[in-house]
């Protein structure tokens, strides 16, 4: 296990994020621009299945709205979206019943060398039920682990935190069983242009900067408003 690790290093309330071993200060949560610009995906587009899979979830089923957000372990954004953003989302969009969100990986292999590792991890998690821990646990200690020549065995000391059956996963990562599990979201991630992340997408509507929280909320919102979901 990686020394010092903790897996919710983040504090709330003080609104200071440690990542990529620089450190970015912020007043308010919600600091962002004052309306996030968004591009309109085509009409017939949708999000489809990837290999059969839809994407990590968390959410009701029954849920009015459905957001999808492609994202990289080690994009120093995603790591600052998750600590500034998702948590209000899950606390008062996910559990409310307002939302369902899918996860998607979309690793930037030109920029990121460990984003599909972290991303196999993630998916030998979701093998026993643990993914959304280890997704905690690989975006909270990303300023750890991103430098590592390899961070396997440090994705392991996270595996092992979370609560998972150490040689069930060491059999899923020495076998790559997921692999194509990654790279199939990551095609259809480029099947909607998504090249950057993180990006949000909310029914036709792709925001490749994702909106702060408060706006988020607005468009769910609307679209709750709706007679029919969003897909």
């Amino acid at each position: 296990m990686a020394q010092g690790m903790n897996l919710k290093p983040f504090y709330w309330g003080l609104g200071v994020v440690a990542l990529g071993g620089g450190a970015w200060i912020w007043a308010s949560a919600s600091r962002g621009p004052s309306a996030a610009r968004f591009t309109e995906l085509p009409p017939a587009t949708e999000v489809a299945a990837a290999a059969g899979f839809e994407g990590y979830v968390l959410g009701s089923d029954s849920a009015p709205v459905v957001v999808d957000e492609y994202a990289d372990y080690q994009c120093p954004y995603c790591a600052r979206f998750w600590a500034l953003t998702f948590h209000d989302v899950e606390q008062r969009l996910i559990r409310s019943g307002k939302v369902r969100w899918r996860f998607h990986d979309r690793p930037i292999d030109g920029l990121h060398s460990h984003a599909r590792a972290a991303a196999h991890a993630a998916a030998c998690g979701d093998e026993q039920g643990r993914f959304w821990e280890m997704h905690d646990a690989l975006f909270g200690n990303q300023g750890g682990w991103s430098a590592q020549r390899d961070p396997g065995r440090t994705f392991r000391g996270y595996a092992q935190a979370v609560g998972l059956d150490l040689e069930q996963y060491d059999d899923c990562m020495e076998t790559g069983r997921y692999r194509g599990r990654v790279q199939a979201q990551a095609e259809a991630a480029d099947r909607l242009g998504i090249s950057s992340t993180p990006t949000i997408v909310i029914g036709r509507m792709k925001f490749p900067q994702p909106p702060a929280y408060d706006e988020l909320r607005r468009v769910v919102d609307s679209l709750s408003a709706r007679p029919t979901p969003s897909r």
